[in-house]
């Protein structure tokens, strides 16, 4: 099956989401080429990008079991080659 590059954004307001999304991550392990984290303290946000190279499937799936999240919101981006 044919793979496309994404960066999935996600910005966390409720930090009782976080391990939650952690755990999907790990479901998704096997897609995910890195991550970065960063807390926004003054905020009160997490921000937290992963970059995936996956079936477009797999990646829908996992920005919208993630977004389903309360106090989560994600977005898809995806390379055009």
């Amino acid at each position: 099956m044919d793979t496309r590059v994404a960066v999935v954004s996600i910005i966390v307001e409720n930090d009782d989401a976080t391990k939650e999304i952690n755990e999907l991550l790990s479901d998704f392990a096997d897609y995910v080429i890195g991550r970065m984290g960063v807390p926004y303290k003054e905020r009160g946000l997490r921000l937290i990008s992963v970059a995936v190279d996956a079936p477009q499937d797999k990646t829908a799936a996992l920005s919208g079991r993630i977004g389903s999240l309360p106090g989560v919101s994600v977005k898809t981006a995806y390379a055009s080659i």
